[in-house]
């Protein structure tokens, strides 16, 4: 009779070492591929998080222009989705300097115009013929700027070792005050147009601005009555310069009313040159109007050489003397007792101020089926130093 337990297991099955043997194989196998599992798991998580540490380093080093550039595109598509649709729910939800837009603008009446487009107004400004580009310009935050200009000498003297201290005397200071006062311009456009993606409606909208600011502010530079707009230089008074006092623009006549001299024409432009203190002018710039300079290019030295020359290089201006020229249209024609040219340093002369934020108001309803867009700022200008500015009189004196 054969034993069961050997005819069950005879040659096919393995002894109870054998078995315990093969089982801690196959755990070591199934372990290890666990382990190299975890492993892996592990290094793929080491290898992210140091891709996000290196990110995180180059955003820390990337220029704060790039910084800044993704600050304000939140801005500027929120503000492009107000301009076409008048959706301003995304303006609502920027905040700037912890307050929300809407708390900080819309008591103002309008939405601060994104920096972009900002920056496109200021550079078509600053590009333009207009006192602009060679005044000098301040940004304020409040509603007036305050110079003070000391336009006498502090009292000074020479002192020895022995001898007394002479008291000197103070210096004169005197506030000039430049109020600001709101620019506004009102380009329309259709809704129709608005609606086409492929209109570039911040572009459009930057020139609409620029160009109607610009001409504003440069007709005000020069003529504006400083009521409700800058005080332009030419509404000052106007002395003749040989009693030129503070307060006062002082003028060189030209001996001939309403015309240059017909001999020797340059030497009233020479004149004029000198009338200006030596300190004024390494900085100093000839301002006028096309006509003034159509007549005043023609003019030659005694040896037959033009006065005027030419720019050499494109962006340079033309030269009157050796001095450069502003082509300003709004300067006056050469007429009877016209101070048709302006000579001085300008940047110490005039000054702009203005505040840095541009506004823009959606008006759908008014133009309609137009949509107009009210942007405002605030300027204003005003001579600042009386000492830097004198002008050619067409007058017999």
């Amino acid at each position: 009779m054969q034993n069961p337990e050997i005819d069950s297991g005879a040659g096919e099955g393995l002894t109870p070492p054998e078995e315990l043997k093969s089982a801690m194989s196959g755990f070591m196998t199934d372990f290890k591929t666990f382990a190299d599992t975890v492993q892996k798991r592990l290094q793929q998580q080491e290898d992210r998080m140091s891709l996000f540490d290196r990110k995180t380093m180059l955003a820390a080093r990337r220029p704060a222009l790039a910084a800044g550039a993704e600050a304000e595109a939140p801005h500027q598509k929120a503000f492009a989705a107000y301009l076409r649709s008048g959706d301003d729910d995304a303006l609502r939800g920027i905040q700037t300097e912890g307050k929300a837009m809407s708390t900080a603008l819309a008591a103002d009446g309008g939405y601060l115009v994104d920096p972009q487009t900002a920056d496109r107004i200021k550079a078509t400004l600053a590009s333009t013929a207009s006192l602009r580009a060679i005044a000098t310009i301040v940004t304020v935050e409040g509603s007036s700027y305050d110079v003070l200009i000391d336009h006498s000498e502090m009292g000074s003297g020479w002192a020895s070792e022995t001898a007394g201290a002479t008291e000197t005397s103070t210096p004169q200071i005197d506030r000039v005050s430049i109020a600001l006062h709101e620019l506004s311009a009102l380009p329309k456009v259709s809704q129709r147009l608005l609606d086409d993606s492929a209109f570039d409606i911040e572009g459009w909208l930057a020139a609409r601005i620029a160009e109607k600011f610009a001409r504003s502010e440069a007709a005000a530079f020069v003529s504006g009555d400083g009521i409700d707009k800058p005080k332009g230089f030419l509404t000052y008074p106007k002395v003749d310069n040989d009693v030129w006092a503070w307060g006062n623009l002082g003028y060189v006549p030209t001996g001939v009313d309403g015309a240059l001299p017909t001999a020797d024409a340059g030497d009233v432009l020479i004149d004029l040159v000198y009338a200006l203190g030596a300190e004024y002018r390494s900085g100093a710039a000839f301002v006028m109007n096309s006509r003034t300079a159509g007549t005043l290019r023609k003019l030659k030295d005694a040896d037959g050489r033009f006065l005027w020359t030419d720019s050499l290089s494109a962006g340079e201006p033309a030269r009157l003397l050796g001095y450069p020229v502003l082509i300003a249209e709004d300067m006056p024609d050469i007429a009877s007792g016209a101070a048709a040219l302006a000579f001085g340093d300008f940047a110490a002369g005039y000054t702009v101020a203005e505040r840095p934020d541009l506004r823009v108001l959606r008006d759908p309803f008014s133009a309609k089926p137009h949509v107009l867009f009210y942007a405002t700022k605030r300027v204003g200008g005003g001579v600042s130093d009386f000492a830097a500015i004198k002008l050619l009189k067409f007058s017999a004196a």
